[in-house]
């Protein structure tokens, strides 16, 4: 007996792109695909008009920071912005999520103290979409370094990218309409915070080492690293030489193509591509992605631009389906090593979207062979399956 069925979608295979046929999925995993019919036991999903589409893999989403500080110096609960964050990403088809956590030197939102708080909810909560820890490093915050290590070597990381933000902080602050954007998200006045701002960057020299003290620690435990925001083909090499084989918002386009060249897999994000350029006057997403440059997808700072973003680009004609939706489901499943999802075969974890292409919309999204998202017309078409069925047990 089949725990749910899904019938009469166009259903993106792994092997033959876009087919219309069934699904059956038992114990959280596809287990048959092919014609189903509305029969089998179970729920029953009528998918008659949508496509049946690889769950969302989010490998740098940072949006939930939003649900916990929604302004500057404003908190809220840490778990109750972890719940209203997992519904956006269910109402948008992610059903595996890499939180991007920064673990800052700067106090409030991206202190340590935030990021202990942001552990302990993850590890307190019983969540639907399969939500992880993507481990932003802020390369001067030293104090932090071995409580980071510990954390990673406990099992509480599962993807740790180098981000260094203080060179840039440190020239914003020169802008008093900029440097107060960083000031308030701390919850510090000005002055005080440029002072410990000057204090963080006379640490430059002891950074190489931290680096190497936490790139030891995550390769030891296996994990999945990348780069951020590099801004020269030398600069991705050395990460590279450090085991990040993932290279985020690359600032240059040469950067983006010698990683790919050399087997790395490179990251923009979807608002760029649904916005149509990058707000910070970088390079254009789409096309990236359309010159095989890009090859993975992510929500950066807004989840809704996922699921948009892929319609958009297939809309272009550039690409096809199957390579767009590749961008945001098998090859970011691919980078962190996560060979259970990202495509729909049997034998591979229930984790499914049934969108609508004609409004770019997840009317239904599943995982774990779970329902987790249903708009009312998929409820109403999950209510004729289950009529339908007890009509034929008769």
């Amino acid at each position: 007996m089949h725990d749910l069925s899904i019938a009469g979608g166009t259903v993106l295979l792994a092997s033959d792109g876009p087919v219309k046929t069934d699904l059956a999925i038992a114990d959280g995993l596809i287990d048959r695909v092919g014609e189903t019919g509305l029969g089998g036991g179970g729920q029953q999903l009528d998918a008659t008009g949508l496509l049946v589409l690889p769950g969302i893999v989010d490998l740098h989403g940072d949006a939930f920071e939003r649900q916990i500080q929604p302004r500057p110096g404003v908190n809220f609960p840490t778990e109750l912005a972890l719940r209203d964050t997992e519904s956006q990403l269910l109402a948008n088809g992610i059903t595996t999520a890499f939180h991007g956590v920064t673990l800052s030197w700067e106090p409030g939102l991206r202190s340590l103290t935030a990021w202990r708080a942001l552990l302990a909810a993850l590890d307190a909560g019983s969540w639907t979409c399969d939500m992880r820890v993507h481990l932003r490093w802020e390369a001067y915050n030293l104090d932090a370094l071995e409580t980071a290590v510990a954390d990673i070597e406990a099992g509480r990381v599962h993807l740790l990218a180098f981000n260094d933000h203080t060179p840039s902080i440190l020239r914003k602050l020169k802008d008093p309409i900029e440097g107060a954007k960083y000031s308030g998200r701390a919850g510090m006045k000005m002055e005080a915070f440029s002072t410990m701002v000057d204090t963080i960057a006379s640490r430059a020299d002891a950074v190489p080492a931290g680096l190497d003290r936490i790139a030891t620690a995550a390769r030891t435990a296996g994990l999945p690293m990348a780069s951020h925001d590099d801004d020269s083909i030398a600069a991705r090499n050395g990460f590279r030489e450090l085991g990040a084989r993932i290279c985020e918002f690359p600032m240059a386009e040469d950067v983006g193509r010698a990683a790919v060249e050399a087997g790395d897999f490179v990251v923009m994000g979807c608002p760029n591509v649904v916005r149509g350029g990058s707000h910070l006057g970088w390079a254009s997403a789409a096309r990236l992605a359309e010159a095989g440059v890009c090859t993975v997808l992510t929500s950066d700072y807004y989840y809704p631009a996922m699921i948009r973003a892929a319609f958009i680009l297939a809309d272009r004609g550039a690409l096809d389906l199957e390579h767009v939706w590749g961008l945001i489901s098998e090859n970011p499943a691919r980078a962190a090593g996560l060979t259970d999802r990202g495509t729909i075969a049997a034998g591979k974890r229930a984790d499914l979207v049934l969108a609508d292409s004609a409004t770019s919309r997840a009317v239904a999204t599943i995982v774990g062979g779970r329902i987790a998202h249903l708009t009312a017309e998929a409820g109403m078409r999950l209510l004729a399956g289950q009529v339908i069925r007890k009509s034929s047990e008769r």
